[in-house]
């Protein structure tokens, strides 16, 4: 496995709500784990729903005995976001201070087989490998509702006011719908988790050029921060590509 993180203020932004990371095991399973996560709710609240996110995943996933069976991968992603979920919504109960608070989540658990993906609210998952290039998650915001309900179109949907409200995130209920699904990984397969500043700043047409251009991993992450930035940087922008290649690594 190849894999790559970048996160980047932007260019209007006082600050960098987005954290996340790339996690491997220390061991023979060869599993990598890769998190995104968007604050919101002002700067501190923002900062504070996001960094516990990732904290509390990259903690269950070092300390858990995981199987790299699809059945085992998306229960432990299911009841570790219903944990990160409900361990968010107290802390913003019990301080005041960050009251409102929430995140977005994308996250990959990638296996030499399989990747489950899953995700709550606008940060994204796409896929790239010979078959084409797809959106493997479902925007959990009104705007993509509108779409799907036929009020909008896709192309309208880029332009919309609203187009930043979400309908789902981490921290701001008691209780959250996850969507969590297993892929297909192969060889030669490509994964690209992003937060909504890389999504709203670049089409899919360009980030799939990016993608199949056959720069390395570090060059195409920073053509995708470059890119964002270029046309506006007004939010931030974190994102992860991940690449299967076992088969080159065992030789």
């Amino acid at each position: 496995m190849k894999a790559t993180f970048r996160t980047d203020r932007g260019r209007v932004r006082m600050h960098n709500e987005d954290q996340g990371g790339i996690f491997f095991r220390e061991d023979p399973s060869n599993m990598a784990f890769a998190v995104i996560a968007d604050g919101m709710g002002g700067h501190k609240a923002g900062d504070v729903a996001s960094e516990m996110t990732v904290s509390i995943l990259k903690r269950a996933w070092e300390d858990t005995n995981l199987k790299d069976t699809p059945a085992s991968i998306e229960s432990f992603l299911h009841e570790q976001i219903q944990f990160a979920n409900s361990e968010l919504y107290q802390h913003s109960l019990s301080h005041t201070e960050c009251e409102g608070m929430g995140t977005t989540i994308v996250a990959a658990l990638c296996t030499e087989r399989t990747a489950t993906i899953v995700n709550v609210g606008d940060s994204r998952c796409y896929l790239f490998n010979e078959d084409g290039f797809k959106q493997v998650t479902e925007d959990h915001s009104l705007v993509n509702e509108l779409v799907r309900s036929g009020q909008i179109s896709k192309e309208d949907a880029e332009h919309h006011p609203r187009k930043n409200v979400i309908l789902r995130a981490l921290g701001t209920e008691a209780n959250v719908e996850v969507d969590v699904r297993t892929i297909v990984f192969e060889e030669g397969d490509m994964i690209l988790l992003c937060s909504d500043g890389l999504s709203d700043k670049l089409s899919e047409t360009e980030i799939m050029e990016i993608l199949k251009s056959g720069a390395s991993l570090d060059e195409m992450a920073d053509t995708f921060i470059q890119r964002a930035n270029d046309n506006g940087g007004e939010d931030n922008i974190t994102l992860a590509i991940l690449l299967h290649n076992f088969e080159s690594e065992r030789g």
